[in-house]
């Protein structure tokens, strides 16, 4: 199906636009009605230019200007890291709120926030490091994404994030921090 549609919108749709003004301009002699048909004919491949890549550009400058203001990793208290905060093979493992249990001190505290929700997806992610016995925020990473708005086709659909994915993997070794290294 999405071969088909891949199909109509880069060929069959302009090669028929192409047409139908070719058409129109052999049918007249007059020069408004001429002019008119150009400035449609633009006016639709134009449109055609922004459904296909210009909204996804736009997205994703929005994405890097919502970035550059809040996005990140920011630490508010460093914790010495502990051998129980570790898995079986030495990663940071801090739970979900939903899924720690009351012997877990730490948990996540996670919220989505969708600026567009639909065939384009536009989203902010908050993650938070909390401290139970207080419930003071040790560490937050905000990051905006960008998923979808390209054309049908047999690809896969294309996304941003920022900050990159491989910056949130430090986000637990920010706060959590061995002794030698406080």
């Amino acid at each position: 199906m999405s071969l088909l549609l891949m199909g109509f919108y880069w060929v069959i749709f302009p090669f028929g636009v192409f047409q139908l003004a070719r058409w129109l301009m052999r049918r007249t002699q007059n020069r408004v009605i001429k002019s008119l048909v150009v400035a449609g004919t633009a006016g639709i491949f134009g449109w055609f230019l922004w459904v296909a890549v210009g909204e996804v550009m736009w997205l994703d400058h929005q994405v890097r200007q919502m970035c550059a203001k809040d996005g990140g990793v920011k630490v508010y208290e460093t914790v010495e890291l502990t051998p129980d905060l570790l898995d079986k093979v030495g990663r940071i493992w801090i739970p979900d709120k939903e899924k720690a249990t009351l012997t877990d001190n730490y948990y996540y505290d996670s919220d989505i926030h969708y600026y567009l929700d639909g065939n384009t997806k536009m989203t902010k992610t908050h993650h938070q490091i909390v401290r139970r016995s207080d419930g003071k925020m040790l560490g937050e990473l905000i990051r905006y994404g960008r998923t979808g708005g390209d054309l049908p086709g047999p690809w896969h659909g294309s996304s941003f994030m920022c900050p990159a994915p491989t910056q949130g993997l430090k986000f637990e070794s920010a706060v959590f921090i061995n002794g030698d290294k406080k």
